[in-house]
């Protein structure tokens, strides 16, 4: 049987340039659909069960962050539910994974994916709570649908908590999170579910770029816009996703805000501020402080000595999604990084971070997120 190399499938991206054989397929790691942003990969090979097979990614130098390839192992499944991380090198332009397939049929990802359907899934699953309700924002670019959970029931005394994910569609470790956070939330059983429920209201979009995500992209919508670069002056035209949700957010209200996404190149999980804000109070950097302090008692995975460089104030600042949201509400919100390669903080050879970490990060979010509500005046 000859091999064969395939990605005609919910977020499959790859370009294939000579794959004859297993011990030489080479390929390259293809543009976001309308950006040339280069980064995400997803795709099947199949004929090549108990062959050692040398997949090389020639392309890998030239991609939008290539510290993201240094100490990073790709990740393998046989059925697309059990993931595992499989040897992999990067010399600096060629990124090469070394594998030998147990199977006829085995998928290579640059992460754990989070299919379409996977989504729509969780949404239904969750409308299915007499907590919740599902609201249609509206349509993206290509037409799917934009859907909000409303969870709790709105009340002039309950806080507002926004969490949205998503904006960078490769970024799937984000959806894997909000999964985790939404069935600790509903689960009548979970301390901190109940008390929030009590408390507060909860806005979830747990894809903020649905057809990104479909088209396999790393960072950009079908019409090629990054999401969190719009939110100053979003459009219906360009991306009406960041228009409809930002719409949104000021007929609600926000209280407190996670932004989730994923950081390629650090492998830690932290939160970014709006501390470049030049009206950024001491009292706001107090809510953040405390926010972090008390993520890192609820989960060890959360740690706060790597992060992001402070940076001074530009009018970029303002097209992102939390510094926007701090500014326009004067409110807690974060974006909250969770990495694509391995937690440096506690390492697992097998299969590094992957989904099922996210979740439990979700899960484990609800605690900083009740003393963040309780500690507003």
């Amino acid at each position: 049987m000859s091999i064969k190399i395939s990605s005609q499938f919910d977020a499959g991206a790859i370009e294939i340039v000579n794959a004859t054989s297993a011990s030489a397929i080479d390929l390259n790691i293809r543009k976001d659909s309308h950006a040339d942003i280069i980064q995400w990969f997803y795709f099947r090979l199949q004929g090549a069960q108990a062959e050692p097979c040398t997949i090389r990614l020639l392309n890998a130098g030239q991609s939008a962050y290539p510290k993201g390839w240094e100490d990073y192992n790709a990740m393998a499944s046989y059925d697309r539910i059990n993931w595992f991380r499989v040897p992999t090198s990067f010399d600096g332009q060629v990124l090469t994974i070394e594998h030998t397939p147990a199977m006829d049929s085995v998928y290579y990802a640059y992460f754990e994916p989070y299919s379409w359907e996977r989504h729509l899934e969780l949404l239904d699953r969750a409308q299915l709570s007499e907590n919740v309700r599902m609201v249609d924002l509206g349509s993206t670019v290509d037409g799917r649908d934009l859907n909000m959970l409303v969870i709790g029931e709105p009340d002039a005394g309950k806080k507002k908590v926004w969490v949205i994910a998503r904006q960078h569609p490769g970024e799937t470790m984000a959806e894997w999170f909000v999964e985790g956070m939404l069935d600790a939330l509903l689960d009548p059983a979970h301390p901190f579910g109940r008390q929030l429920l009590k408390e507060s209201v909860f806005y979830v979009v747990p894809n903020m770029n649905p057809d990104g995500s479909v088209r396999g992209n790393l960072r950009t919508n079908a019409a090629g816009a990054n999401l969190n670069r719009e939110w100053y002056n979003p459009t219906m035209e360009r991306s009406p996703e960041v228009f409809l949700v930002r719409q949104k957010m000021h007929e609600t209200g926000v209280d407190v805000c996670l932004d989730v996404h994923g950081d390629e190149g650090l492998p830690y999980v932290f939160v970014a501020g709006s501390d470049a804000l030049p009206n950024f109070t001491p009292e706001q950097a107090a809510a953040e402080k405390a926010f972090a302090e008390n993520f890192m008692i609820a989960s060890p995975d959360f740690q706060t000595d790597y992060g992001y460089e402070k940076v001074p104030f530009t009018d970029e600042v303002l097209t992102m999604g939390s510094p926007y949201i701090t500014h326009a509400f004067g409110c807690l919100s974060l974006t909250l990084e969770l990495p694509f390669k391995d937690n440096a903080n506690d390492p697992d050879p097998q299969v590094g971070w992957d989904g099922a970490r996210s979740a439990r990060l979700g899960a484990a979010v609800l605690q900083p997120v009740l003393q963040a509500l309780r500690a507003l005046k």
